[in-house]
């Protein structure tokens, strides 16, 4: 199938036309959640929503692209927004693997060989991810005197997850994985060896700025169900948590379920269990729509490269 995809325009053609039917179907879906809900907030709070998720993903494509230039293939701004927006719509195929696959083949196109690739996307999810928990470590005691005591957990694992972060940490974990699943020669891959330290450095700084906007929209849906404006910290700060705990998740579908019972728990001290799953509901409409948009809009503005011969 992925030589197929490789060589041949037409297979390419029906899979992205069943991806975006697929991204649809899921929009539809999130709709018939929430949109009664949405219909009841104001346009410039829904715009202000869906612009601000925009910003967040933005930010988080020159996280990936950072660590994709550090390991040696840099691509220009409109190439790889293209390869990351347009493969992240595999998330929405039946499967889980889809959209990884998705974007190393797509920068696969763009002369970036698959392992680094592959590796440049595993190490935009992990730092994502600690990230994300360092957010919440932050923000959720400032919401309320109990959530300290109640996320006592997600403040512990902070240490330990910066020393992740560390170049060389990252790289022997990564040679470790790909030993296992016997992807690696007993010797060190070169390939992976270029990590440094400034390209960990700019996508740690790139994730950390994408909360400012994501904030903004989960923060915008929450004031907007009648949370209060003054509800950023505990918006931000448990939409970060119930992100992380519905990837790590992996048995849930793109953490259905789980991403909303962390929230609800999350927005106690400012929203009612109902209110908040209204807003973890309204905010996956939103962030659904903001991955459609951005992979249509790359579609429509970047053109693809010429196909490459079988290899």
């Amino acid at each position: 199938m992925v030589s197929r995809l490789r060589v041949r325009r037409w297979v390419r053609v029906v899979v992205v036309l069943l991806v975006l039917g697929c991204a649809g179907l899921a929009l539809r879906a999130r709709w018939q959640e929430a949109g009664a809900a949405l219909a009841a907030l104001s346009p410039w709070t829904v715009a202000g929503a869906l612009a601000a998720a925009m910003a967040g993903l933005g930010a988080q494509l020159l996280a990936w692209r950072a660590l994709l230039a550090d390991l040696g293939s840099p691509l220009p701004l409109p190439v790889a927004a293209r390869v990351m927006f347009v493969g992240q719509l595999g998330k929405y195929l039946p499967g889980s693997v889809w959209a990884f696959v998705a974007q190393v083949e797509l920068a696969r196109d763009r002369e970036v060989p698959r392992r680094r690739g592959a590796a440049a996307t595993v190490l935009a999810v992990a730092v994502t991810l600690v990230v994300n928990l360092l957010v919440a470590a932050v923000l959720l005691p400032l919401a309320a005197a109990e959530a300290a005591q109640r996320w006592w957990w997600v403040l512990g694992c902070v240490p330990f997850l910066l020393a992740v972060l560390h170049p060389r940490v990252v790289t022997w974990l990564l040679h470790r994985a790909l030993r296992l699943v016997g992807r690696l020669r007993a010797d060190a891959d070169p390939e992976l060896d270029r990590l440094g330290g400034r390209g960990m450095a700019a996508a740690v700084g790139w994730s950390l700025a994408s909360w400012g906007p994501l904030g903004v929209h989960v923060w915008l849906l929450t004031a907007g169900v009648g949370g209060g404006w003054d509800s950023w910290a505990a918006a931000t700060g448990g939409y970060a948590l119930a992100w992380t705990l519905g990837v790590v998740a992996v048995f849930a579908p793109a953490g259905l379920g789980v991403r909303e019972a962390v929230l609800v728990a999350a927005l106690a001290p400012v929203l009612d269990p109902g209110s908040a799953l209204v807003v973890a509901a309204l905010s996956r409409l939103v962030m659904t729509a903001a991955d459609v948009l951005w992979a249509l809009l790359c579609l429509a503005v970047v053109r693809s490269p010429a196909l490459p011969g079988p290899r």
